[in-house]
């Protein structure tokens, strides 16, 4: 199982928010690109950006420091890409700039066709994220819960031709405290799409929980606050997911 790395980018620099609140953030790096490169010399195989700027304004606003990310890291690190992506060309643009996957959230939830077109045009780049509280779909930055069933839009996009399902559960995302490792197990056996957890990954523990239930298809989990508030050793963790 990957541990991955988040580099969240507000207005150019590193940060981390609690629950997806933009007025509540901690910045880590003013040099996410350096940030990238650390992760990597640590051992992460795969990295997990967010333009959170993006997410809330609909449109690529840290283009740049991606591209400086991606000119920090090793070509066959891949690079998973969130955040304001809503149409085709920033996705084939993304994909230019050397992104390995471009990840649809709020885009897919309300406009299925779009993921659908997406999902056609770029086989095998096009992830979902999908972020859920109490098994409800929320969207726009986690503002707004849906009343979307996060299993039935899972299964709906498994069929469009995603490439793997980014489940936050975002009443933990940022508040180190445990990854739902009960509702990302579910999600992942009723897919057979890999599934990457996301939210609320604390300390080895959480590592050792989701490893033992990675043979029911999580495939990856993300690792944020902790692994910049020192709670996780990422390497210990990604060595620990190795051995297990």
């Amino acid at each position: 199982m990957l541990i991955i790395p988040a580099i969240d980018l507000k207005d150019g620099r590193c940060v981390r928010l609690r629950q997806g609140d933009m007025a509540n953030e901690t910045v880590f790096s003013e040099q996410p690109s350096a940030m990238a490169s650390k992760w990597t010399q640590l051992g992460a195989r795969r990295l997990h950006v967010v333009d959170l700027n993006g997410a809330v304004a609909g449109k690529p606003r840290n283009e740049e420091a991606v591209k400086a990310i991606v000119a920090a890291v090793n070509p066959d690190i891949p690079i998973q890409l969130g955040g304001g992506i809503r149409d085709l060309d920033t996705i084939e643009r993304y994909l230019d700039d050397g992104v390995s996957y471009v990840i649809i959230g709020t885009a897919a939830v309300k406009n299925p066709g779009f993921l659908h077109e997406a999902c056609d045009a770029f086989p095998g780049h096009i992830m979902v994220g999908l972020d859920a509280k109490d098994g409800k779909v929320a969207t726009d930055g986690w503002s707004k819960l849906t009343g979307h069933d996060v299993l039935d839009l899972a299964k709906r996009f498994q069929d469009y031709g995603v490439e793997a399902v980014i489940y936050t559960d975002i009443g933990r995302d940022g508040m180190l405290g445990g990854v739902n490792v009960a509702a990302t197990v579910k999600l992942a056996q009723a897919l057979s799409v890999p599934v990457i957890a996301s939210g609320g990954l604390t300390n080895l523990d959480d590592v050792k929980q989701l490893c033992a239930v990675e043979s029911e298809g999580i495939t990856g989990a993300i690792a944020g606050r902790s692994i910049y508030e020192g709670t996780l050793d990422f390497a210990a963790a990604q060595k620990l997911a190795d051995g297990s």
